[in-house]
């Protein structure tokens, strides 16, 4: 059993619409390199595996609900299937909460790809960082539970500073998630993020890597990965404002890569 959220369509494409074709065109431009699940049907179900403790459960129901706004994809949080450090599992995204140390990461998001096709993902947000004074408040932790699973759709940020005003989306790096700079709170996604999605799903596939069960899924080459590792994470593609790394690239040989985006603590 899953549970799966889905907000009013015909709201979710006025607001699209409300936003206007400029808006469209000068920032429905954050997907990068082409990769997406593969799928058969619109909407599709991208299944979010739950291995986080109580605290997050609120915020990972809400980014569900968030992202499920899209035209073209629900979410649906299931029974977590990570085992160890957060392992992945074939045709769904992982999402994992745990004390990972003093690395300097505040929240990863990993995606596996198989040519230009996500074969599986995971997220990982580091409790040691959001047990401080801190990071340990509900924006923070609503603002990294969105941006991280939004990756795992294909989406990059909209924006890589962060001390220039909030453009009102989650997928824009902050150093106060919670401030309204006019846009919005970064909590959440923003129409920009849907016009995106409805970029990069808008054509169907042959074949879906969205399985329905572990069972029926091949293995994914680099399943022994360790992203929580920053040393595993391969070289950097993308920096943010300040110079440090905001995605890295892990080739695996074969047309297989492992993409791991980050959001450093301050």
């Amino acid at each position: 059993m899953f549970k799966s959220f889905r907000l009013n369509r015909f709201a979710a494409a006025a607001l699209l619409v409300s936003v206007g074709a400029f808006a469209s065109v000068a920032y429905a431009t954050h997907w990068w390199g082409g990769y997406h699940w593969a799928h058969t049907v619109n909407p599709f179900i991208v299944k979010l595996g739950d291995n986080v403790s109580t605290i997050w459960d609120s915020r990972l129901a809400m980014a569900s609900i968030d992202w499920s706004a899209s035209p073209v994809l629900d979410t649906a949080i299931i029974v977590g299937g990570s085992k160890g450090n957060c392992q992945p599992t074939n045709g769904r995204v992982e999402v994992c909460n745990k004390t990972y140390g003093n690395n300097g990461w505040l929240g990863i998001a990993s995606i596996w790809v198989s040519g230009s096709h996500i074969t599986q993902g995971t997220v990982k947000l580091n409790d040691t960082y959001f047990n401080t004074a801190t990071y340990n408040t509900q924006a923070w932790r609503q603002f990294v539970m969105c941006q991280e699973v939004g990756h795992t759709f294909g989406l990059d940020h909209q924006d890589v500073d962060f001390y220039n005003k909030n453009l009102g989306t989650c997928m824009d790096y902050t150093n106060d998630p919670a401030r309204n700079d006019g846009l919005g709170d970064n909590l959440h996604p923003n129409a920009h993020d849907y016009d995106e999605l409805g970029i990069i799903y808008q054509h169907l596939d042959a074949f879906t890597t969205l399985f329905s069960t572990k069972s029926s899924a091949p293995a994914s080459a680099g399943d022994d990965v360790d992203t929580s590792n920053p040393s595993e994470w391969g070289k950097v593609i993308k920096k943010s404002r300040d110079g440090r790394s905001s995605l890295h690239e892990r080739d695996l040989g074969k047309g297989n890569k492992i993409f791991t985006f980050v959001i450093w603590a301050n």
